[in-house]
């Protein structure tokens, strides 16, 4: 115990050879002791060392070290060696052996060698227990494997296997999560015929699941299956009972349900309130919040449920009405009454006074709903009242509320048009994440806001930030680098980046292929796209006439004739004409100093491009 392992295996293997009497009993009495003491890296070494002995502890022993090691996520080598050496020692394993081999296997991934293991329990002389499917079920269905553990459940019925209520208590929500709710509702038929009674765990994620399907006639029939039994249900219940009853319109049936059932509770009936308000049904939701009123069963937020569904429509006025009645019957507003007004203001367009009651809130320092600060600062920015937007926002990042990248980003557009540092500042104290497609739309846009700024040598240090990110270039990335890198006069990075864009399958939109070419032939380097426009001449609707025009003058010009007149062919191909001055640069006609080499020119042409030429000389 002190951590002498020398000196105890030299005791050890004294003892084996001295044959002392009771030596087997001395042994398993150690490993006991050891595992009692969180040492176990010593009871394997007496278990190892009992094993070359042909000593033998028994099967419990072995299965208590052995479970310690998996409780304690020892690494698969310990486990699998204590396993080796019971096996050496000719120790026979039992069900509950099994069990932690096919519980470890299943925690490391090895999920056909653990069902292996399964499939030959038989062979081993074991029959599998309600503890042994318990681990096969939840394992398999952790791993998405939920179709298999259904084969598995099937098995255990075949065989009748015997369970107790921990194996119900386990499967029947796993089943439920996986949306196999009819799986666990045999499971719950089964127990019941066992004469297992439920607990309330398993009463409570199955009328949740069956009012999230729907089927709210088997949910109250198993809320009152719940109460014969003696299971007083707690508040969640009634709530999942009467959100679903509304989802399907039947409010009537759920206002019956809480007043048969003595709910006193305010959330039940503030799920039912809510319930009128998504509907539409907003007298009767009126009607039933003054019956809330009337039995004290309403709070601040019953008012708030109410104002906002008026709101929703855009009533603010009668929001006020009712606000004002709220107050008289001293319910005090709160954040989600502030809300609520709030987005009534905004969806009326009026922005100022939305901004008014946003600073009332300010000064309360309460924390909105995110939908009432993403609508604020929307509404701010179509009127380009940016400070103002930005002062929301800050509050909103300042309190921990996450906003919707959409919101964001029109914000981020809003101040790139009055302050791009200001944007830029923005951006790099915003909650984004690496590699969300939020994060890159992001980017894009302050990317595409400093270009039309002309800030080009900005547009590159957010590029690498956004690299840093770890986001993944999109076409509008690309589109923006590009014309960046012509601004910058970068040719060679230009076609790079091009042949770079065509090879992960994007395509430039229009304005970026002109504005790249424009720049190309500014600088007599358009022969670096040949090889990039010959993929976009594949495609219908990308190079248009203009383009092939300014390729095949500028090809000639940089002395590259092969390339124009096979540009002039693909053109003519489409059954297009170039104009006379691009053909007259072909034929030698617009420039006597290139005459020498007409007949080379003329002579790599087809003969439909010399029956144009003819044709075109006449006119």
């Amino acid at each position: 115990m002190v951590g002498k392992t020398e000196e105890m295996e030299v005791l050890f293997l004294n003892m084996v050879k001295e044959k002392c009497i009771g030596i087997e009993e001395v042994f398993s009495e150690l490993i006991t002791n050891f595992v009692d003491n969180n040492r176990v890296k010593e009871a394997l070494r007496v278990l190892e060392i009992m094993s070359s002995a042909k000593l033998k502890p028994s099967i419990e022993i072995c299965n208590v070290l052995l479970g310690t090691l998996v409780e304690e996520k020892s690494d698969m080598f310990s486990i699998l060696f204590a396993y080796k050496e019971m096996v050496k020692a000719g120790i026979v394993p039992n069900v509950d052996t099994l069990n932690y081999l096919i519980q470890v296997l299943l925690e490391d991934g090895r999920i056909e060698v653990a069902l292996d293991q399964y499939r030959r329990m038989d062979k081993k002389g074991c029959k599998p227990n309600g503890r042994t499917f318990e681990i096969l079920i939840k394992g398999l269905c952790m791993r998405n494997r939920v179709d298999e553990s259904v084969i598995v459940l099937d098995e255990m019925f075949e065989i009748e296997c015997k369970l107790d209520l921990s194996f119900y208590c386990t499967v029947i929500p796993i089943y439920c999560e996986a949306n196999k709710l009819n799986v666990g509702l045999r499971l719950f038929s089964k127990m019941r015929d066992t004469g297992t009674l439920p607990g309330f765990l398993i009463y409570k994620v199955l009328v949740e699941s069956l009012c999230a399907e729907r089927r709210l006639d088997e949910a109250v029939k198993l809320f009152k299956d719940m109460i014969d039994n003696g299971i007083h249900p707690v508040v969640d219940i009634f709530v999942d009972i009467v959100r679903g009853l509304g989802k399907v319109g039947k409010f009537s049936e759920a206002a019956k349900f809480l007043e048969e059932n003595y709910v006193f509770d305010i959330s039940p009936h503030n799920e039912l309130l809510q319930g009128y308000c998504n509907s539409g049904r907003l007298y009767e939701g009126s009607k039933f919040l003054e019956k809330m009123v009337e039995k004290n069963v309403a709070d601040s937020f019953s008012w708030g449920i109410l104002i906002g569904g008026i709101c929703e429509l855009g009533k603010v006025r009668k929001a006020f009405e009712v606000l004002n009645r709220m107050v008289i019957l001293s319910y005090i507003p709160d954040a989600a009454t502030y809300s609520a007004l709030i987005c009534g203001h905004c969806r009326q367009n009026k922005y100022q006074e939305a901004l008014e009651l946003f600073h009332s809130v300010r000064v309360k320092k309460w924390v909105l709903e995110a939908n009432s600060f993403e609508q604020l600062i929307e509404g701010l920015c179509s009127v380009n009242m940016m400070e103002e937007a930005s002062s929301v926002y800050c509050y909103m990042f300042t309190n921990g509320i996450s906003m919707r990248t959409s919101s964001f980003n029109i914000l981020l557009k809003c101040m790139l048009s009055g302050n791009a540092d200001e944007a830029i500042r923005l951006l790099k104290s915003s909650e984004f994440r690496s590699g969300t497609s939020g994060c890159l739309e992001t980017y894009n846009i302050i990317m595409h806001g400093l270009l039309k700024l002309g800030r080009t040598a900005d547009v590159l240090v957010q590029f690498s930030q956004m690299l840093v990110q770890g986001c993944t270039l999109d076409v509008e990335t690309y589109n923006v680098l590009i014309c960046s890198m012509c601004a910058e006069s970068r040719t060679s990075d230009c076609a790079l980046l091009l042949s770079q864009m065509l090879g992960v399958g994007f395509v430039p939109d229009s304005e970026t292929l002109e504005i790249l070419m424009l720049c190309m032939a500014s600088h007599s380097q358009l022969h670096l796209l040949t090889h990039s426009l010959d993929k976009l001449a594949l495609r219908d609707g990308i190079l248009t006439v203009p383009m092939y025009n300014m390729l095949i003058n500028c090809l000639c010009k940089e002395g590259h004739k092969h390339d124009a007149c096979r540009f002039l062919d693909q053109m003519l191909e489409k059954g297009w004409v170039p104009d006379a001055a691009t053909h007259g640069l072909l034929i030698g006609r617009n420039n006597r100093d290139e005459a020498g080499s007409e007949a080379e020119l003329i002579e790599d042409q087809d003969q439909v491009c010399n029956i144009l030429a003819e044709g075109l000389t006449k006119t």
